[in-house]
């Protein structure tokens, strides 16, 4: 979800308004999901570069995500969304901690769209924490690399999760920044030059629309 901080400076606004209208952005597309049978929606919040970011933004940063779990609270009963969160947490606040696992197991039963915070989130950072787990518990000698692939796919944070199918990042930059690199192994990739407040729903059933279209080999022909 990139272009926030552009999209407000071009308005000669601060970039926390940036933030504030991606908010009501995510609100409308996860709305949007829930409604149209896409069954996951991940969405990268907060990442674990975005600590270098000034202080005084990346503290309003963390009082929006409350601000957000709070109020959306509503819009996951009313829609049947389930909420999940991915990424190193432990270090946030323990209001905010509270927050994200109290959300997590009051929405567990929900169905009609599972929406994914990536929060302190990082690919790197997600697959190392991944190996210090299974260097803990071990591999049998005689394990093949099947087995290691199927062991570190169950410590990922996105255990139990379908990879990626489609990826679309906002903004105008051409790269993945550390989003689920290995989850996105066979994703269909989207650059969109929307600058993300000005994101819609209009463009979002467009980029839909040409997923379909494309065909998918996963290697065959």
């Amino acid at each position: 979800m990139d272009g926030n901080g552009r999209w407000a400076k071009q308005k000669g606004l601060n970039r926390t308004e940036g933030h504030k209208e991606g908010v009501k952005v995510v609100r409308k597309i996860t709305r949007w999901c829930a409604k149209n049978s896409i069954s996951y929606l991940s969405l990268y919040a907060f990442s674990t570069e975005n600590w270098l970011r000034p202080k005084i933004e990346v503290d309003f940063l963390m009082k929006l995500l409350e601000k957000y779990l709070k109020n959306e609270d509503k819009t996951y009963e009313e829609n049947n969304i389930r909420f999940k969160a991915i990424g190193d947490i432990g270090c946030f606040s323990d209001k905010l901690k509270k927050m994200i696992n109290s959300l997590e197991i009051k929405t567990a039963n929900n169905s009609s769209l599972t929406q994914i915070l990536a929060l302190n989130y990082g690919s790197k950072d997600e697959i190392a924490r991944a190996f210090l787990k299974i260097s803990k518990e071990g591999i049998e000698n005689n394990a093949t690399k099947y087995d290691v692939i199927s062991k570190l796919e169950s410590n990922l944070d996105t255990a139990g999760i379908p990879d990626v199918d489609l990826l679309i990042r906002t903004g105008g930059e051409i790269r993945l920044s550390n989003f689920l690199l290995y989850q996105c192994a066979y994703a269909e990739l989207y650059f969109s030059k929307t600058l993300f407040p000005d994101f819609n729903i209009i463009e979002l059933e467009k980029i839909i629309k040409s997923y379909k279209q494309r065909y998918r080999r996963f290697g065959a022909i």
